[in-house]
């Protein structure tokens, strides 16, 4: 086995509602990164169909509020 493994099947659930709330935010920086580049394009016809934004505001309340979640677990013990 190898770490990742061992770690993600021996983790607590605070651990792994961590591990999503970290992804979520991860979610939310492409979507900000993905919105400073459609913003940037150079053709003003051509907006795109993704709403970025909502995606970014969505994805950062959920991995803020599983960061808190895990944070509050794991400070439990």
């Amino acid at each position: 086995m190898t770490r990742l493994q061992t770690f993600l099947t021996f983790a607590s659930e605070a651990e792994i509602v961590g591990l999503w709330g970290l992804a979520m935010i991860a979610l939310a920086l492409v979507a900000t990164l993905a919105e400073v580049r459609r913003q940037k394009r150079t053709r003003i016809d051509r907006v795109g169909w993704v709403p970025w934004r909502a995606i970014f505001l969505t994805a950062l309340i959920a991995g803020g509020g599983l960061i808190l979640l895990a944070m509050k677990g794991l400070l439990a013990g």
